[in-house]
C-alpha cells in the first residue's frame, strides 16, 4: 500500500515529473514554474521532441514516487494514457485533474500521489493552477483514511 505524502509545505516535497513527446512543452513550462518557485524537481524526460511511448514515461514516474517522499506530475496528449500506465504501480494513486478543485480533492479526499493532466487539454496556466491546488491540500485523513486503505486491498466481487 502507498505510504501518505509527508505533510510538508509543498516547496519542500520534491516533485518527479515526466511525460510523453505530446506534452514536451508543457513539462518545460511547469518544470521551469516551479524551479522558479524554489521547488525541488526531478525531470525525468523525455527532453526531447522525438515521438515517446507515454507508458515507458509513466512507469518511470510510478517508480520514482512510490517511495512516498516525492509526489508526480504526470503528463501526455489527455493525460488518460499516462494516468492508466502510473496506476498501474500499486504503491501510486495518479488522478487525472483539468481543473484546481479537482486537484485539491484528489489530495484531500483521495491522498492521490501523481497529479496527471492533458496537455491538449489544458493550458499552461491551468495546469499551473491544478499543479499548486495539489501541492499545497494536505490529505483530510479521518474518514477518507479508511476508503484509500480499501484502494491498496480491493475486495473483489463484494
Amino acid at each position: 500500500m502507498p505510504r501518505p505524502i509527508e505533510q510538508r509545505p509543498p516547496e519542500q516535497r520534491p516533485v518527479v515529473i515526466a511525460s510523453d513527446h505530446a506534452a514536451i512543452e508543457l513539462k518545460a513550462a511547469l518544470v521551469a514554474w516551479l524551479r522558479e518557485g524554489g521547488q525541488a524537481v526531478d525531470d525525468l524526460g523525455p527532453h526531447d521532441g522525438t515521438s515517446v511511448d507515454y507508458p515507458d514515461y509513466g512507469y518511470r514516474l510510478a517508480q520514482a514516487v512510490a517511495g512516498g517522499d516525492a509526489v508526480g506530475i504526470a503528463l501526455c496528449g489527455s493525460g488518460i494514457g499516462i494516468s492508466i500506465a502510473v496506476n498501474r504501480h500499486p504503491g501510486c494513486r495518479a488522478a487525472l485533474v483539468n481543473e484546481p478543485l479537482s486537484a485539491a480533492l484528489a489530495r484531500e479526499h483521495n491522498d492521490a500521489n501523481v497529479i496527471a493532466l492533458g496537455a491538449r487539454l489544458v493550458g499552461v496556466e491551468m495546469a499551473k493552477a491544478c499543479v499548486a491546488a495539489f501541492l499545497a491540500t494536505p490529505f483530510g485523513g479521518e474518514r477518507h483514511a479508511r476508503r484509500v486503505a480499501k484502494l491498496g486491498a480491493p475486495v473483489l466481487g463484494a
